[in-house]
């Protein structure tokens, strides 16, 4: 062989392995697939001024190659007379952080109930823990307060919940009701069971449950107005319309709507992608969708959400909305892994926390916020497997 020949050879592997490392890179950015680099803590995190970010609990769960949708580490949050307790959807359980120094540090990670089944959304109300797992919603008492599930407690609430799919289930009690959120089967289709892809509500034992609002393909995220009680959640929009489309939404829920999916989003934009069925004038207006409250960047994937009734924050903060964007995956340009805070007279979206996501890594994934008694923010992190706590000094 000649050294031409040889010289061609090698110029042409060295073009198709050139090749192949785009293809990879392409492929990790656009389904979403980064390394996980969390040796730094919350070391580049980004926040307005006189804001601080710290550690309060770590090794939650983590995993050091990020996909798109859940990670193993905790999830979604509540409080209870000081106490953190947080849900570990992958583990099966919910933990309690309690810090009974008040150094601002969990003490430890005890364990209030295992061996669920993908346990996600977590309340409190009246003597009784609810929680929604992927198949059932259960209720379970703690009444010797020593931060474990009472044997016995343990009642069946909904059962026989639809399962694949979408399978975080949200739940929230208000006013003496129970709230719950289950996501859709698919990424665009007409649902058989009027439970996906809506908001049902129920008496606390279960009973009477109806569908509160349907047309959400993926609410994850639920809060109620600590002033006015309306009811608002996070919407994951559908994939495969390209970077910027469908936008990622803030709903005001109303009872007996319909926000559209899998037909309408944003607001009130015909899906003609899915159904290309020739029509004159607008569709979604006619057939009296509701539009969405706020448009968020397509494919943030923004998961949970709380109003800012604290007092440790300046006042240009209170009564925003925070949410948590989980980050893309359906996208050539990476987006979301940040918190944004919405201020709700002018339905602006700006930048509050940044910085988990890098050039070719990412070191954390924000799922869910919620305000301590002492006025900060508490943040979930289930691919870093911390959480987070914000405080402004001023």
């Amino acid at each position: 062989m000649s050294r031409i020949s040889i010289g061609l050879k090698i110029w042409w592997l060295a073009v198709v392995f050139i090749v192949i490392i785009l293809l990879v890179i392409f492929a990790a950015n656009y389904f979403g697939v980064r390394p996980t680099v969390t040796s730094g803590g919350v070391d580049g995190i980004v926040l307005p001024e006189g804001f601080v970010i710290e550690t309060y609990a770590e090794d939650l769960g983590s995993t050091l190659l990020s996909f798109g949708g859940p990670s193993p580490g905790p999830r979604m949050m509540m409080i209870k007379d000081g106490l953190l307790f947080v849900s570990i959807t992958n583990k099966g359980l919910i933990a309690v952080l309690p810090d009974r120094d008040e150094d601002h540090v969990a003490d430890e990670v005890q364990v209030f109930i295992s061996d669920l089944d993908y346990p996600h959304g977590i309340d409190y109300y009246d003597g009784w823990f609810y929680i929604a797992e992927e198949s059932r919603v259960i209720r379970v008492r703690d009444d010797n307060s020593d931060l474990v599930s009472d044997n016995g407690s343990l009642e069946v609430l909904i059962d026989n919940l639809p399962t694949g799919g979408h399978y975080t289930r949200t739940v929230k009690i208000h006013d003496g009701e129970l709230y719950m959120g289950m996501g859709s089967s698919c990424n665009a289709c007409y649902e058989t069971n009027d439970r996906r892809a809506a908001i049902s509500k129920s008496e606390l034992d279960g009973s009477n449950l109806t569908v509160f609002a349907k047309g959400l393909r993926n609410s994850v995220g639920l809060a109620f107005h600590p002033l006015t009680g309306d009811l608002y959640g996070t919407e994951n929009g559908r994939d495969w319309l390209g970077d910027d489309l469908p936008p990622d939404e803030i709903n005001l829920i109303a009872e007996g709507g319909d926000y559209g999916w899998p037909d309408c989003y944003g607001k009130n934009i015909f899906d003609t992608d899915f159904n290309n069925s020739e029509y004159t004038g607008n569709p979604c207006n006619d057939t009296g969708k509701i539009p969405s409250f706020v448009d968020l960047q397509a494919h943030s994937a923004p998961l949970g959400l709380t109003f800012y009734d604290g007092e440790n924050f300046p006042e240009a903060y209170r009564g925003d909305l925070f949410v948590c964007f989980h980050g893309s995956w359906n996208r050539k340009e990476p987006t979301g892994y940040k918190i944004v805070n919405i201020d709700m007279d002018t339905r602006t979206v700006n930048d509050f926390a940044t910085g988990w996501l890098g050039d070719a890594t990412i070191s954390g994934r924000p799922v869910d916020l919620i305000v301590a008694d002492d006025g900060s923010l508490f943040v979930s992190d289930d691919n870093a497997g911390m959480i987070y706590r914000i405080y402004y000094t001023g």
